[in-house]
């Protein structure tokens, strides 16, 4: 069963009713972020009860050291956790000499949390009777704002229904923390210093290892009846890793008394001096105030919505899930730091730690490159160009030479950090992504510079490694690769993975063709990076070789591309047939029984006809498809969503319906089960990507935009805007016609259903 407890609505995420069950989950759901901090939606005040406390900093980490029962040559010396940061939000309450705990009132009413995605914030309203008999009225709103991206800010009120109250609110800063997921259970932060100015205090800490500095900071202020109250804290308690203000005051029944409280992070990444800093960022701050910072937030995200915006008319579950991704998307990377990348659980949680997987160049560049400036996704592939020594040091760890590279599965800054063998060792296709968004990023957005500039060396150094990690087969007569994890890893340790030979094929390809490019219109940089990494003709037409004669297990009987050499020597039972009671699979299987089965995690050879669909006709895609999606389990949260763009390209428009639906409220109704652990951040790129390429049907063949429109039944209309080479284009999508309007005065042609167009002018011109 998937959870039904969120409301529908076209705008917020809604939760009505206290429930201790839910509590993990909804911390996930509600988390907010800017981009450079984050936190999950943790209660301000004190929780006994069972929570998964997190606060995160972009690019803030620790190199765990690996623990593994077995050391190979090879592994990584550590993992990378993304860091339990110091706690700034924390408001302990006393009413009436009882602390405020929601998990030991006598009652808990009227409670309410809403996400609001339009605006940028998150709410939390409540009714209470604590043991005392004293019942009040909570509200919390809660932001981290866009424009100061180094500030959150917190309106806590109270209100006492029955009685006269005296509050004491304790806000504190805290870098007394632990990650929920560490190895060892050792604390990873060191506090420095603590200090305080009138109603402002500072925490100083710094990470073991990595030596990351951050001031963590708050300033308080306490209100009455909406009057800022000159009352300054009645005690300060202060230990080596924490600071606590007390502040007293008494409220009449009925009366509304608040604190504010302005906090956040600065950090060495940013700043020379993080404590002056601080004091700078309070400064900006306190001159806006409240309200104003609010307007700004309001403002911010307003600017966000106006180009990222999918609109769908006739399903609100289907608008609020699209709504939620591109929220949290933009909440986790809005690509203003080139040393910043997209975590798989962005700010919402710690799990598989890293802040770079190969989702970031499958799945995220297409939303970043059409809802923002091209600038953006550049900084990712620069991001990637920035980490070709570490990646070429990678290599060389596992036997490679002359300048091999080999990307990390995951990593921070560039070394590999992920610590299980088959995937470590054996996931290579990760190299392809990498190689295929540089591709992507130019035939999309018709800049080539990048090339010359900076992705032929990485090009280059990835073509390197497909190279050497093929081997010839004289029984084939082919090159082969073996010993290799798909993008399915419920497959370890194959021969012959279908996409991974079909990608390292084409990147040597690709790669070879750049080369003989660059070499003609930019021989400048031909020159500089011929002589920096000593290519040679004769290494150019062994790579050639190799992609003229590499080998793709396919099957004569079935007619299609097999996942591995030896996928058709399972039990073929397909998911139609197997025990609803066994699923899912890697919770109720042993990992032995996972790996002799047929099942998918996520999209394997269907994987490869996403990323290469021109170079299959439709009917080998049919073939393909009919047969992997029966033995799909869809236990990756990256599934879903090609299954729905395939789907839709094939006319199977309620299954692709189906998967648009699982994918966009994979969270949201926890179709996995996990999502108290975070949300899956880089998968949600994918769900823009069902309805864009998928329903609209978009694609860039020769430098056009190409659409095939489709509408699923259940919709009256849906509509979405893309930046493409700096004309904004709006698509309009009804049951019975569709339209294209681009901004500006400047003509833009379009192919439609194979009929070239001309966008119309925008009735907002």
């Amino acid at each position: 069963m998937n959870q039904d407890y969120i409301k529908p609505d076209n705008w917020s995420v809604i939760e009505e009713g206290f429930d201790v069950t839910r509590i993990k989950s909804s911390e996930s759901l509600f988390s907010i972020g800017n981009g450079a901090m984050g936190q999950r939606a943790n209660f301000e005040e004190n929780y006994t009860g069972e929570t998964f406390q997190g606060s995160y900093i972009a690019g803030i980490y620790y190199p765990d050291k690996t623990k593994v029962g077995w050391w190979k040559n090879g592994y990584p010396e550590y993992f990378a956790k993304v860091l339990n940061a110091p706690n700034w939000i924390g408001i302990d309450i006393e009413i009436n000499g009882e602390n405020l705990d929601l998990n030991t009132c006598m009652e808990v009413k009227n409670f309410r949390r809403e996400l609001n995605m339009k605006e940028g914030w998150y709410n939390r309203s409540f009714n209470a009777i604590l043991k005392n008999g004293t019942e009040i009225a909570v509200n919390v709103r809660r932001f981290v704002s866009l424009k100061l991206d180094e500030i959150g800010i917190i309106n806590y009120e109270i209100t006492p229904l029955n009685k006269n109250a005296k509050i004491i609110y304790k806000p504190y800063v805290d870098a007394g923390i632990t990650n929920e997921d560490a190895n060892w259970e050792e604390k990873f932060w060191e506090p420095l210093e603590v200090s305080k100015a009138n109603n402002k205090a500072f925490v100083t800490a710094q990470t073991f290892k990595t030596h990351f500095k951050v001031t963590t900071f708050m300033q308080n202020s306490i209100w009455s009846n909406g009057q800022k109250t000159a009352i300054s804290p009645s005690d300060v308690e202060t230990k080596s890793d924490k600071i606590q203000f007390n502040y007293d005051v008494i409220v009449a029944q009925g009366e509304k008394s608040s604190i504010q409280k302005i906090g956040g992070y600065t950090v060495s990444l940013n700043h020379k001096n993080t404590l002056i800093a601080a004091e700078k960022a309070i400064e900006k701050a306190v001159s806006k105030g409240y309200e104003l910072l609010l307007e700004d937030q309001i403002n911010a995200w307003s600017e966000i919505w106006e180009m990222s915006d999918i609109t769908i008319e006739g399903d609100v579950k289907a608008q609020q899930g699209i709504r939620f991704n591109i929220f949290q998307l933009n909440q986790t990377y809005l690509g203003k730091d080139s040393r910043l990348n997209i975590g798989p659980k962005g700010f919402t949680g710690e799990k598989y730690g890293g802040s770079t997987y190969w989702d970031t160049e499958a799945y995220c560049i297409p939303f970043y490159m059409a809802t923002k400036d091209q600038e953006v996704a550049r900084n990712l592939l620069t991001y990637r160009y920035n980490q070709l020594d570490k990646a070429i040091e990678n290599a060389s760890k596992l036997g490679f030479v002359n300048g091999a590279a080999l990307y990390p599965m995951v990593t921070m800054n560039g070394e590999e950090c992920h610590n299980e063998w088959e995937i470590t060792f054996e996931e290579i296709h990760r190299n392809g992504a990498i190689a295929f968004a540089i591709y992507n990023f130019h035939r999309y957005t018709g800049d080539y510079s990048y090339i010359p500039e900076k992705g032929l060396e990485v090009l280059i150094g990835i073509a390197r490694f497909w190279h050497q990690r093929v081997n010839y087969s004289s029984n084939q007569k082919k090159y082969v690769i073996l010993g290799v994890t798909g993008p399915n890893e419920y497959e370890n340790n194959v021969n012959n993975n279908f996409y991974t030979n079909y990608i390292a094929k084409w990147c040597l390809e690709y790669t070879y063709e750049q080369v003989q490019k660059v070499s003609l219109e930019y021989p400048l940089d031909h020159k500089r990076i011929t002589e920096k990494v000593k290519i040679t003709d004769s290494e150019l037409q062994s790579w050639k070789n190799v992609s003229d004669n590499m080998y793709f297990p396919f099957s004569e009987e079935h007619n299609l591309y097999l996942q591995q050499d030896g996928f058709l020597d399972k039990d073929l039972v397909r998911v139609a047939d197997l025990d609803k009671g066994q699923r899912p699979i890697n919770q109720k299987w042993s990992w032995d029984r996972i790996l002799r089965s047929p099942y998918i995690k996520q999209a394997d050879v269907l994987q490869c006809f996403y990323f290469f669909e021109d170079h299959f006709t439709r009917e080998e895609l049919k073939n393909n498809f009919d047969f992997y999606e029966s033995f799909t389990v869809h236990e990756s949260s990256l599934s879903p969503c090609v299954h729905s763009i395939q789907a839709a390209l094939l006319d199977k428009m309620d299954m692709a319906y189906s998967f648009y639906l699982r994918t966009s409220r994979l969270d949201l109704d926890d179709y996995n089960h996990e999502v108290e652990e975070g949300c899956h951040i880089t998968s949600m790129a994918g769900t823009w990507m069902s309805i864009v390429e998928g329903f609209g049907g978009l694609r860039v063949r020769d430098n056009t935009l190409h659409f095939s429109p489709k509408i699923p039944k259940e919709w009256q209309s849906y509509s979405f805007k893309i930046n493409f080479r700096n004309q904004i284009l709006t698509v309009v999508v009804s049951q019975n016609e569709t339209h294209f309007y681009v901004n500006g005065d400047t003509k833009l042609a379009l192919v439609v259903n194979g009929q070239k167009v001309f966008a119309s002018k925008s009735p907002q011109n």
